[in-house]
């Protein structure tokens, strides 16, 4: 089992930033893909943001460039970057990472970009 904790939500206005951290709770998470998804109210889940072991990452179009996932191995944590913010990237934003077959989700953290 793999134990993530999201943090860093919050509210902010328009064209701030905030950075969203997630802890693992197992030296392992270092070796595995890690992604940020956000869900925001009646929409589905979707893609923000993911980063391999090695380091290569993927964004969706919506945030690329604005937002920048990155990952500090010795202390098992990922971090989401996020700058530009809009009110449409309002939303609760999940950490995600798979272990063999099972995928693990933080509990969310909510973000919200508002004036």
């Amino acid at each position: 089992q793999v134990q993530l904790v999201e943090s860093g939500g919050g509210l902010v206005q328009p064209g701030g930033f905030l950075r969203l951290s997630c802890a693992a709770s197992r030296s392992i998470f270092s070796s595995l893909t890690t992604a940020w998804y956000r869900q925001a109210p009646g929409k589905q889940r979707e893609l923000v943001a993911r980063i391999t072991s090695e380091g290569s990452t993927t964004y969706p179009d919506s945030v690329k460039g604005r937002f920048t996932i990155s990952r500090d191995n010795a202390k098992n944590t990922v971090f989401l970057q996020m700058n530009s913010l809009k009110p449409e990237d309002t939303a609760v934003y999940y950490c995600n990472t798979r272990l063999g077959p099972y995928d693990y989700w933080g509990q969310g953290t909510q973000v919200t970009v508002s004036s």
